[in-house]
């Protein structure tokens, strides 16, 4: 989950720095800085021949100087790779690098095109195929999990469960290189690209136009006369609304209960979440989020309003951050019952901030966050009040709603129907 946080954040001064360093024995920092005598509780930055110096705190020192080791890499490349090195490039991925130390995998760095691009997929907008993909960075493997209605990829006969094999002639996928996939997938409108998939331990191989694609996160049906079916696929662009548009729809045709899909919903901008809690919850935590120093902050609030109406959950074990959230609050505090498989366990949240002045940005990992009843998620997931696993052999390849052969649906539908006597 991420949480819009429009905030620039400078390094100028530490990439000043490098980029002014010099080769020579020693520390390049430690050529620049005048060290401290007799633990002095300030150092003096030798700033040239126009004599002029400046003075930083013996605190501000030692931070920088952490950075000295860095600054005689930089230097040693510039003055000894073979080719002529490319700064920029170098401190892309010393700033990926820095971020990778942190050993998390929700916390990390965006080149100027990649913030970009980030924040287009967001719109649900942009120019390729038409599939979600589900990475599984245990085995490698990539799976279909959705083909957008209208897409080019529905049009050709690409179906959910589909693993993505190949891409090209020679590009065989795995969750590591599907950024590089699904770069490749994307082009000029109506330009084509092969496709190979394994359906049924089978390759099938489709040229797939290229076109402007528009992705809707919310689909409904009423699947009976007085119960209403939302899947909910990806707390983006603008999926509250389309939500809360669904919802509104349902209950003008009868829906009475109402049965909220959430498998292999990954998560989104938790404000999303609060603002669909917000339908059928009064007043209270949706969660709350609890910082390293074990301070508590109660910022994710629904409002008095709530539409009575039973409700159903299935999540999966891709249901992960946003979807587990909104789960937890309706399930403590509406009294939702969930069906399925256990929850994926993402109970930490994110910020996404911009960096610089070139358009970079990053996400970074800032609290656990609770569900109301102050109950852990992270690594753990949600239980389902119902568990029921899809048969084997059932890789998800049936269409939207489909009860006959949808068994995690049909169970939902039973509970539903039950809740309604």
């Amino acid at each position: 989950m991420k949480k819009k946080v429009l905030t620039v954040i400078s390094l100028l001064a530490l990439m000043s720095l490098l980029s002014g360093c010099m080769m020579g024995q020693g520390s390049t920092l430690e050529a620049m800085f005048g060290k401290p005598q007799n633990n002095e509780s300030s150092a003096v930055i030798n700033s040239g021949s126009n004599g002029k110096t400046v003075t930083i705190s013996q605190e501000e020192y030692d931070r920088l100087s952490k950075f000295s080791e860095l600054a005689d890499l930089y230097d040693a490349a510039e003055y000894y790779f073979y080719k002529e090195p490319d700064g920029n490039k170098m401190m892309e991925y010393a700033a990926k690098g820095l971020l990778a130390g942190l050993e998390d995998p929700y916390t990390f760095y965006y080149n100027p095109e990649e913030f970009e691009q980030m924040w287009k997929d967001d719109e649900g907008k942009y120019v390729g195929i038409g599939v979600m993909i589900l990475a599984n960075n245990k085995t490698g493997i990539c799976t279909i999990s959705r083909v957008f209605k209208g897409s080019p990829a529905e049009e050709a006969g690409v179906m959910r469960g589909d693993i993505l094999y190949r891409v090209g002639e020679d590009l065989f996928v795995t969750s590591e290189n599907l950024t590089e996939a699904v770069n490749i997938m994307r082009g000029e409108p109506g330009t084509t690209v092969d496709v190979t998939f394994l359906r049924n331990e089978e390759e099938i191989t489709f040229n797939i136009r290229r076109e402007q694609v528009n992705v809707n996160q919310v689909e409904s049906t009423m699947l009976t006369e007085n119960i209403g079916y939302i899947a909910l696929y990806e707390f983006a662009g603008v999926a509250d609304q389309e939500f809360k548009n669904e919802f509104s729809d349902l209950v003008e045709k009868g829906a009475k209960s109402l049965i909220i899909d959430l498998r292999d919903n990954t998560g989104g901008w938790v404000d999303q979440a609060v603002r669909i809690g917000d339908l059928f919850l009064d007043a209270g935590d949706l969660c709350y989020l609890v910082y390293r120093d074990g301070t508590e902050d109660h910022v994710y609030k629904t409002t008095d309003g709530k539409t009575d109406i039973e409700l159903t959950i299935i999540v999966n074990e891709m249901s992960a951050s946003a979807s587990e959230i909104l789960t937890a609050a309706l399930k403590e505090r509406a009294g939702a019952t969930v069906v399925g498989t256990n929850s994926f366990g993402k109970g930490i949240v994110q910020n996404v901030l911009y960096i610089g002045k070139e358009g970079a940005g990053f996400q970074i990992t800032i609290a656990e966050y609770l569900t109301p009843l102050g109950n852990h998620v992270h690594e753990i997931g949600i239980a389902p009040d119902v568990n029921i696993e899809r048969p084997e052999g059932d890789n998800g390849t049936y269409n939207f709603a489909d009860l006959e052969k949808d068994v995690q649906l049909k169970k939902a539908l039973e509970i539903a129907a039950e809740k309604l006597k």
